[in-house]
């Protein structure tokens, strides 16, 4: 797949045309759906007509925008006019009346929606293993699964049907299916990206952001959504900052933190982050091990967000719980148990953990590190993963590096390390508050020396070869 900066760059001049790539775009994901049912819904004749109008623009010698003709998927979990909004659920629904003001400004960039993309149900889980569309599937390999929440984007992304799609990120559900699809994933700062539009799951630590198979389409599709919007509650009027130029890798403090790799996780995941740290320290990054007690997550922010998660679905829960999902049921079943002292923990916490970070970048540290899942491979329909000959909860090594800068509210992007595996292991950069420019070019100049890279599924494919009644990748 042609990455989506230069489909645009193409699409703008005239030397491509938008309704080619569309085409093209739909014919990939039509052609996956049967292994990867990476899509709810493929919009065919609002993707072709939106190409087809774009097109007109440049024949009018007018200007589409910066994502001119970039195919794009779409979580269905955020409203499009004219389309159900699903949210991954067994309940009716009827088409959207207005677009999520994510969606309106990618239209305003001239980027082309070619489909929703599946996702665990209400956005509630990390398996994207669905009771009511079916699970989505892993590229890497269809037996397991591509993460969740927003796992048919980052399936949709890896295989490459759409150099990028849009998710959302609440406890990890756009960088877990970034890290286990091969790919880049960021999650924005709190506040950033407008929620309006798009159905909460706990709404002071829900997001919006991109996932990308390059930092550049990560990057050109992040500065297109950001931005202040004032009908959005949890919006915030911060200016979005151009990206800087890549700094030179030998200028760059990164910050191990003790605590959060001492999380479960693989000894491939640990050799993963090792071969990244060995890499950049030889092109010269200085790399700093961070010892800070009060980054340890507190045990009551994992159960604060319940009473979110309650006020979003109590009314219906309480009406009809027999019309959720079975593990969709028992999670928000669970969400009750959250108690205002475990509110007012979390929140002590959080308040402390975002001051401790603060302090570090402050202190001279560019990027703070930690892996991005504890485990590479979930099987879909087991619900424990492989912990190094110990099974454990899938959430145990999915969740556990994420959940925490959810809490804090930073910026953090899911980056993958070449030459560590199929897929390969997955580094997770944490920034500053409102530091997302800082940190795509700190990415940016780390993909440039290859530190950072994303997969190629499809060549894996060649090699472990096609199950009977596989469809194959369309390149």
């Amino acid at each position: 797949m042609t990455p989506g900066t230069e489909i645009a760059a193409q699409v703008r001049t005239g030397r491509l045309q938008a309704l080619d790539v569309v085409t093209e775009a739909l014919e990939r994901a039509a052609a996956s759906q049967g292994t990867l049912n990476a899509f709810t819904l493929i919009d065919e004749e609002g993707a072709l007509a939106r190409a087809r109008g774009i097109d007109r623009l440049v024949a009018d010698g007018r200007d589409p925008g910066p994502l001119a003709g970039v195919p794009v998927g779409l979580k269905d979990l955020i409203d499009q006019t004219g389309l159900p909004n699903t949210k991954g659920a067994g309940f009716p629904t009827s088409p959207a009346e207005h677009s999520a003001t994510v969606v309106r400004r990618l239209g305003a960039a001239g980027a082309v929606i070619i489909g929703r993309t599946g996702l665990h149900e209400f956005a509630f889980g990390f398996t994207s293993e669905n009771h009511w569309f079916g699970p989505v599937r892993n590229p890497w390999d269809p037996d397991t699964s591509p993460g969740g929440s927003s796992g048919g984007s980052g399936a949709a992304v890896a295989a490459g049907v759409v150099p990028v799609a849009i998710g959302t990120d609440t406890g990890g559900s756009v960088r877990v299916p970034a890290a286990l699809c091969g790919v880049f994933g960021l999650k924005v700062t709190h506040g950033r990206v407008p929620l309006t539009g798009v159905y909460p799951l706990a709404p002071s630590l829900d997001t919006v952001g991109p996932i990308a198979a390059t930092v550049a389409d990560l990057a050109a599709c992040y500065l297109v959504i950001a931005g202040d919007d004032p009908e959005d509650p949890w919006s915030q009027p911060v200016p979005v900052e151009a990206l800087p130029p890549p700094p030179d890798p030998s200028t760059l403090r990164l910050g191990v933190v003790k605590q959060w790799f001492a999380l479960p996780h693989t000894r491939e995941v640990a050799a993963g982050l090792d071969h990244f740290l060995h890499t950049a320290g030889n092109l010269g990054v200085d790399i700093v091990e961070v010892d800070e007690p009060h980054l340890t997550e507190d045990a009551a922010a994992a159960r604060a967000f319940g009473p979110q998660v309650v006020a979003v679905h109590g009314e219906r829960f309480s009406a009809d719980p027999d019309a959720y999902g079975p593990d969709t049921r028992v999670r928000i079943a669970d969400a009750y148990a959250g108690t205002v002292e475990d509110l007012m923990a979390a929140i002590r916490w959080r308040a402390q953990a975002r001051a401790v970070i603060g302090r570090l970048f402050t202190s001279g540290i560019d990027v703070l590190i930690a892996p991005t899942v504890g485990g590479m491979r979930k099987v879909i329909g087991d619900e424990q993963m492989d912990l190094d000959g110990e099974s454990v909860p899938h959430r145990t090594l999915l969740a556990s590096f994420t959940a925490p800068i959810n809490q804090i509210g930073a910026p953090s992007l899911a980056a993958p390390i070449p030459g560590t595996g199929t897929p390969p292991v997955s580094v997770q950069l944490i920034g500053p508050m409102w530091g997302e420019a800082r940190l795509l070019a700190t990415a940016s100049a780390l993909e440039a020396c290859g530190v950072l890279a994303s997969g190629e599924p499809e060549k894996y494919f060649g090699k472990r070869g096609r199950r009977s009644g596989d469809v194959p990748h369309v390149p």
